[in-house]
């Protein structure tokens, strides 16, 4: 049985990864399919950006989150403006989150378009099937493997997610403290290794779930390709 304080923390890692995946991957499968689809000037320096928080350290991404979301930053007034902050709050962790998974979602969601035979869409074409006809008959459900295991990448990745949450969320408890934050700071107290260890075994848990999860909806989303 877990604790109230490890529910609470489990429901927020939940929840801080499952926005990040919810709002990041349509990103990522619309970025997906114009690297894919487009050719342009400066399309390998813009893949190279949309890229970089994979050999970046998280607390640069943190930190320029806080540049451009902070509360002095333009973008952090002008959101604020209308009622949002983002800093220090399980927004701002669901977005530092979903920032560094989004690459990984990025190449998953990109190869899977690109596994899709080009041909089945211009068929589709010349039988009159307009642009989002296609999207939605031909590309998505032939690439739907790929975007169920994006979105699985995401959300293990965003679970797990550290250095990015601390720095622009920071490390609040019951407002921005996530599974790994928690584990961390269980190991910054004296006897917390049991603590560190119960959370990890938590975390551990809800990977295996995720992933046997997906597996099954892989064999559907096989099955219905193959349909």
């Amino acid at each position: 049985m877990l604790t109230p304080e490890e529910w609470s923390v489990l429901a927020l890692s939940v929840s801080v990864a499952g926005r990040a995946v919810l709002v990041g991957l349509p990103l990522a499968l619309a970025v997906g399919w114009t690297m894919a689809h487009t050719r342009f000037p400066g399309r390998t320096l813009l893949d190279a950006v949309l890229h970089s928080s994979l050999f970046l350290p998280p607390v640069v991404v943190g930190l320029v989150l806080i540049l451009l979301f902070g509360a002095d930053a333009p973008l952090g007034k002008a959101l604020a403006s209308v009622g949002i902050r983002l800093i220090f709050t399980a927004n701002g962790a669901a977005l530092a989150a979903g920032v560094m998974a989004f690459p990984l979602m990025l190449r998953a969601c990109r190869q899977a378009i690109e596994s899709v035979d080009a041909r089945l869409d211009d068929v589709a074409a010349s039988l009159g099937a307009g642009f989002w006809d296609r999207m939605f008959s031909v590309t998505l459900p032939l690439a739907a493997p790929g975007v169920i295991a994006a979105a699985v990448i995401g959300f293990a990745a965003a679970l797990g997610e550290f250095g990015a949450v601390i720095t622009f969320a920071a490390n609040i408890p019951g407002e921005t403290q996530t599974l790994a934050l928690a584990i961390y700071a269980a190991l910054q107290q004296p006897g917390g290794e049991a603590i560190a260890l119960r959370l990890a075994g938590i975390s551990f848990t809800v990977a295996i779930a995720a992933l046997l999860l997906s597996e099954a909806l892989l064999a559907y989303g096989r099955k219905r390709a193959g349909a």
